[in-house]
């Protein structure tokens, strides 16, 4: 997973990445639920809920629907959203794996900022993945940082895709935050991403 371009198949760090959060889910305390988190939109129960969506766009797109007629949070799992995370992203994986996945990378996919190839797309959505994951994991006293190599595969693809220039209007990021000097790959991409590390690591 080293080297990664936009033309790389992202298929083995998303899918890595889909397990790491799906660990992480299910070692959230039941009574951390309403706990803070750095998306100031959400507690860790909407957070997981937003997840769930993070599941459901791209398991549309490999369906040839639109990804983005999912909402932004899936009020219908807030009940258990731990469960409805990690089944989710179980199917999510068989979806995407195989020779059946590989025939879907050059589909076209609409995101909020145009159309691109689904190559492109799950590149998006491993961002989201690990960003949301270290969101997580922080908001709920768990190690905030994935596999080394897949955070840094991730931030390298990062850093093609989302150039610092391009952030609000269509493209969802806040302005890049000043990495602290030990930070980690993931805490790294969260930054890079516009996440504040500052009140919640060190």
């Amino acid at each position: 997973m080293t080297n990664p371009t936009l033309t790389t198949d992202p298929r083995p760090a998303y899918l890595a990445a889909l397990d790491w959060v799906a660990r992480l889910a299910r070692a959230v305390p039941a009574d951390r639920m309403a706990d803070p988190t750095p998306c100031d939109d959400f507690d860790v129960r909407t957070l997981l809920a937003h997840l769930v969506t993070t599941l459901r766009r791209p398991a549309a797109l490999a369906t040839g629907t639109d990804p983005m007629a999912a909402p932004v949070v899936s009020d219908d799992v807030l009940d258990d959203p731990v469960s409805a995370y990690v089944d989710e992203a179980a199917a999510l994986q068989a979806v995407w794996s195989g020779p059946d996945g590989e025939a879907l990378l050059d589909r076209v996919a609409r995101l909020p900022f145009g159309e691109v190839p689904a190559r492109a797309a799950l590149a998006v959505y491993l961002n989201e993945t690990l960003v949301h994951g270290w969101d997580l994991a922080v908001a709920t006293g768990q190690d905030p940082e994935a596999d080394r190599e897949l955070a840094t595969t991730a931030l390298a693809i990062a850093h093609a895709y989302l150039p610092a220039e391009r952030r609000g209007g269509p493209v969802p990021f806040g302005p890049v935050v000043e990495h602290r000097p030990e930070a980690g790959p993931t805490e790294r991409l969260a930054n890079w991403s516009g996440r504040v590390s500052t009140g919640w690591v060190g």
